[in-house]
């Protein structure tokens, strides 16, 4: 994931008492709601990685009602609460699809530079791995080549006591 900030956003709705807790990849509680029935809530994080979130009911839940959880997890330029962005700076319209759209553009172009790098990255370990192999097929080529004339050189001496040469 690049550096630029990126958004997560997350709404939860659900019935019954509720335990919640949201924890980013490096161990950070981003989240964390006790005994609710319903709401929503959204969190901006630059942490890149996969994102844990846990649902529990505590020990008096009745068993025989139903538990329904509803997750609408978004990241990136779909997390943007787009109607609020729309009252704050009084827009509507073709206007507000076009910073919809401006947005993705954005969002595209920060991803076109992360993957850039990463392929610059990937190419010189690429690289370096060739350089590597081909180093070892000249040292296992020369090691081949100086065996087989030691070889040579033994054999040679072997026959002539033998005296066969």
């Amino acid at each position: 994931m690049n550096t630029s900030q990126t958004v997560r956003h997350s709404i939860f709705a659900w019935e019954s008492g509720f335990f919640l807790q949201v924890t980013s990849p490096y161990g950070n509680n981003l989240h964390h709601q006790e005994n609710v029935t319903h709401g929503q809530f959204a969190f901006t994080t630059t942490e890149g990685g996969n994102y844990l979130a846990c649902f529990w009911i505590d020990g008096n839940h009745q068993r025989s009602k139903g538990v329904t959880v509803s997750l609408d997890w978004r990241t990136g330029i779909a997390a943007k609460d787009w109607e609020s962005v729309a009252r704050k700076e009084k827009i509507e319209g073709i206007e507000l699809e076009l910073r919809k759209l401006e947005g993705i553009v954005e969002a595209i172009g920060e991803n076109l530079i992360y993957l850039k790098s990463r392929e610059a990255e990937m190419r010189e370990v690429s690289e370096t791995t060739n350089t590597r192999v081909a180093m070892f097929s000249i040292m296992s080529l020369a090691v081949c080549f100086a065996v087989s004339v030691l070889q040579l050189v033994y054999l040679k001496t072997f026959f002539r006591k033998k005296k066969l040469i």
